[in-house]
């Protein structure tokens, strides 16, 4: 046997958990290892998957240090969510590792990382994944992988982003400007079931607005947003979806953070969401029977200002877990 799938590494980090506690506990106590066996995949409700490549990003970044920072930061976080009075320690969660990646052949990577969510789909299909990114071009990957899995599926993509992606790999090859219109031209996603929140300012050009209104793409900006609330956009999202697609993946790019709440973002933009409105916008997302994947991408640790950025990330994964728990 090879760990657990044969395109996986162990993480760097592997905490070891020193109570017999069941609930309120740390993060990183709460939150399993796969041991010398293969688990008992039944037990488990969620997996975490981390995809630490950067190197199809269009900005310099280090994003692929992000899964290993955000393992670091979970020993500052417990499990019980004083805002909802809840425990997240209900849930199973287990850490599955990294997708092994290649030094320079990025296309390469992006086959294994297709394949590690088929594995996923294939061995234990009633778990939640929740990949930690890792650049936006990752996104595309995991998505065709829950397609050749489920290839009866409709999928929407609900997406927090401050930029479409909607960029044009005949250009750029698959990086992380691309995976929107990458899922799109592949006709593994439709323009009409996606669902852009988030956009603003100075950071899209014109031909990209323009190729999103020819696809059917649904997009909010962040100012039409900040006008409606965060939450009714979110939950008309999800209504429009719900109807028409049999799976919504979520994915949120941390770029979509003011700069000042999220600083470590390769593409930082003043203008952005804060952070409690991402925090809420993830919690509702998390909440619905649809949602059954998650990612967060693009925070390069490198560049945080402390740990902000990183601490960021890893609460807008427990926010969703939180709505997670609330089904």
């Amino acid at each position: 046997m090879r760990y657990p799938y044969p395109m996986l590494d162990k993480p760097n980090r592997i905490w070891s958990r020193q109570t017999d506690q069941k609930e309120d506990l740390k993060v990183h106590e709460w939150i399993e290892n796969v041991g010398e066996s293969v688990p008992d995949w039944r037990d488990y409700d969620v997996t975490i998957l981390g995809v630490p490549l950067s190197k199809s990003s269009i900005s310099t970044s280090a994003a692929s240090e992000n899964p290993e920072a955000m393992r670091e930061a979970w020993k500052s976080f417990g499990t019980y969510n004083l805002d909802e009075d809840i425990d997240l320690a209900q849930l199973k969660v287990i850490d599955l590792g990294n997708v092994k990646q290649h030094v320079t052949d990025i296309e390469y990577t992006h086959k294994q990382i297709q394949e590690a969510m088929v594995a996923m789909r294939t061995h234990h299909p009633h778990t939640l994944p929740l990949s930690l990114g890792g650049d936006h071009s990752i996104t595309a990957k995991l998505v065709e992988g829950w397609k050749q899995a489920h290839p009866n599926e409709t999928i929407g993509i609900l997406q927090l982003d401050t930029h479409f992606d909607l960029r044009d790999p005949n250009t750029l090859g698959p990086a992380n400007g691309t995976p929107i219109r990458q899922l799109i031209e592949s006709e593994t996603v439709q323009g009409e079931y996606v669902h852009n929140i988030g956009l603003h300012g100075f950071f899209n050009a014109k031909e990209l607005k323009t190729y999103a209104d020819e696809a059917g793409i649904h997009y909010t900006t962040m100012k039409q947003a900040r006008k409606r609330g965060i939450s009714s956009v979110i939950e008309e999202a999800l209504a429009q979806l719900e109807d028409k697609v049999d799976t919504i993946y979520l994915t949120t790019d941390m770029d979509v953070l003011d700069i000042v709440h999220g600083p470590a973002a390769p593409a930082a933009t003043p203008g952005g969401m804060y952070s409690e409105e991402l925090f809420e916008a993830v919690q509702i997302a998390g909440e619905h029977p649809k949602v059954k994947a998650m990612d967060i991408v693009c925070l390069d640790p490198r560049k945080d200002v402390g740990t902000k950025s990183v601490k960021a990330a890893v609460h807008t994964m427990l926010s969703f877990l939180t709505g997670y728990c609330r089904r």
